[in-house]
């Protein structure tokens, strides 16, 4: 997930779409972020005191600066879990 910070946001504040590029395909995708979502992001920036060009979330291998899907897809499933919803897996 090479996300960025600007991949996100305007600036200071968090976009309610954004759009990404499909690193197989070359394909964009656009994803709308609910209020909630853009709260905890804004928040989440501001913690990390992350600038525009850094990666949204850090990889916790050392070698790669941003987590493989496979890692994000974890990060992900821990969340629903921990906020009591059904995983689709």
């Amino acid at each position: 997930m090479k996300l960025r910070v600007s991949d996100v946001s305007h600036g200071r504040q968090i976009a309610s779409r954004a759009m990404v590029m499909q690193q197989k395909t070359g394909r964009p995708v656009q994803f709308e972020i609910a209020q909630s979502t853009r709260e905890a992001v804004q928040a989440w920036i501001t913690h990390a005191d992350l600038k525009a060009s850094d990666f949204l979330v850090a990889s916790r291998v050392s070698d790669s600066p941003h987590p493989s899907t496979r890692q994000y897809a974890r990060i992900v499933h821990r969340w629903v879990e921990e906020a009591g919803l059904k995983s689709g897996s």
